[in-house]
């Protein structure tokens, strides 16, 4: 049993689960093509060089080093994020949950949202991704980012919301 379903209701259904987009993740790839490249071409002039075998290892080891905090900090780190954060419609609620280390969330019950509106611009557009946002009856409007197919999820939403508020408020 994965996430979401570990905090489900009983007879609670899952209508949509995403991740967000996956362009949050083209700077952490860019990121470790490049570390890795400066890390090879240092290590090959530290190779080519007449210096004695400790050194060469020594500062081998550094740039080791260096290149794994780099790409731990830049690339892994923000894949992790990336992969723990949950944007998720069930047929009573909203959940929003995110953190690696330190968990935070939100759930919002599909009868307490009075509006759902999406944004997006010309390159969210094309990348087909946008911002949510939800205003429920009790806290000011909330935007979710970076989420994938977001009209179709506004669309989900929307019709989520008036199926449970129930049909004489439903639209024709």
């Amino acid at each position: 049993m994965g996430y979401p379903d570990n905090v489900l209701a009983a007879d609670e259904r899952v209508v949509l689960h995403r991740h967000p987009h996956w362009k949050r993740l083209i700077g952490p790839v860019l990121v470790l093509l490049l570390t890795t490249a400066l890390a090879a071409f240092g290590a090959a002039v530290v190779n080519t060089t007449g210096w004695d075998q400790t050194a060469k290892n020594i500062v081998m080891l550094v740039i080791g080093v260096i290149w794994l905090i780099v790409v731990g900090w830049l690339t892994v780190w923000p894949f992790m994020a990336w992969r723990t954060t949950h944007f998720v419609i069930t047929d009573r609620r909203v959940m929003f949950r995110h953190g690696v280390m330190t968990r935070a969330g939100i759930d919002i019950p599909l009868a307490r949202i009075n509006s759902v509106e999406f944004r997006h611009g010309l390159s969210d557009r094309m990348l087909r991704t946008g911002t949510l946002i939800i205003e429920s009856a009790a806290q000011d409007p909330l935007e979710f980012h970076d989420i994938p197919r977001v009209e179709h999820v506004h669309s989900l939403l929307y019709h989520e919301v008036f199926d449970t508020l129930g049909s004489e408020e439903s639209p024709s």
